[in-house]
């Protein structure tokens, strides 16, 4: 838009048409920075329920069965209804709707099923990986960027993320079967016996390569539904299937790798 003279633009008016704001770069400048406090106001209730959600989950782990069995059953109940919501929001065609609800009930039905099984250090085990991998692939791909795994699914998700992801979930497995061995039992757990340090060298990055690739599949699955979050359940993070989109495949490897080995 031009202002004034009709006489051949100057650099000022030039900038003034290509900023949507008609202040130039300056101004494109200040916009960002004084929206950066707003997309950071709600960081103290991310933490806080980042904090209850730990409090919670610990809890479950120390108080152990019944209650270890009753908090996975319901986180998944919860991400379930949230998966269908989006299922049904993403097609109206009754037979795919129909069909993503099944494939709903045995993808988080038998992952949740897994982890009701697994014995408790497994289980943190299977949860720490999975907290490494996503930690470390949003710092590495914040830090170093790079091209897109898939933009039109997932506009954040670089290959230097995945890498940083591979790299986390290895870090986390050698510690924690270095933990499993004899300085924190005193004598290798039998159940545990499997597990060579060796094969972490293929379990971390396959165990990262599934857990985004969960990660994908609800962002796709978002995307089709025109939704942000899969629900507005725990303030500042979404819903449950937000939170477990990664455990979920993470899980299904835990099951598939452990039933081979038995």
């Amino acid at each position: 838009m031009s202002c004034g003279r009709t006489s051949r633009p100057t650099t000022s008016n030039r900038h003034s048409r290509i900023s949507p704001t008609g202040r130039g770069a300056l101004g494109d400048a200040e916009t960002i920075a004084a929206a950066a406090p707003r997309k950071n106001a709600d960081l103290p209730v991310r933490v806080a329920s980042a904090a209850v959600m730990l409090a919670v989950a610990i809890g479950a782990l120390i108080a152990g069965d019944p209650w270890l069995d009753l908090f996975i059953g319901a986180v998944v109940l919860v991400g379930f209804g949230e998966l269908v919501r989006l299922v049904w929001k993403a097609t109206p065609n009754l037979a795919l709707r129909l069909g993503g609800i099944a494939f709903g009930v045995a993808y988080m039905g038998i992952a949740g099923l897994v982890m009701s099984r697994l014995p408790v250090p497994l289980v943190i085990g299977l949860v720490g990986t999975v907290i490494c991998i996503d930690t470390f692939a949003y710092f590495t791909g914040r830090a170093l960027g790079g091209p897109k795994i898939a933009p039109s699914i997932s506009p954040s998700k670089t290959w230097a993320g995945l890498l940083g992801a591979i790299i986390g979930a290895t870090l986390w497995l050698v510690i924690w079967v270095a933990a499993v061995r004899y300085p924190m039992t005193g004598s290798m757990l039998p159940q545990f016996d499997m597990i060579d340090m060796s094969q972490i060298l293929f379990i971390g990055p396959l165990a990262a390569v599934c857990a985004q690739a969960g990660d994908f599949f609800e962002s796709w699955l978002k995307r089709k539904a025109g939704e942000k979050d899969s629900s507005q359940l725990i303030p500042g993070h979404g819903g449950v299937f937000d939170r477990i989109d990664g455990m979920i495949p993470a899980a299904l490897l835990a099951g598939a790798l452990l039933g081979g080995a038995g």
